[in-house]
């Protein structure tokens, strides 16, 4: 799978963010991020911006850091 439920798992664990709290903001079950984060499925790109926005909402560094390693690098 790609890379974005890699980078997803890591800034959630950084940032002590569950997965729990992340899927209730999205308003998507826990079991979608729980398929992310251990690379059963991807999110699809606009899923991703959901990610980020919410990720804002939370915690701006760990929206940050979730740019920067997993869109940025691959530009």
């Amino acid at each position: 799978m790609g890379k974005a439920g890699k980078v997803l798992k890591e800034v959630l664990d950084d940032y002590g963010i569950s997965q729990t709290q992340l899927a209730q903001e999205l308003n998507i079950g826990r079991s979608n991020v729980y398929r992310w984060v251990n690379e059963v499925r991807d999110p699809n790109s606009e899923t991703v911006i959901e990610i980020i926005r919410v990720l804002k909402k939370l915690d701006q560094e760990a929206a940050k850091t979730f740019v920067e390693k997993y869109v940025l690098n691959e530009l």
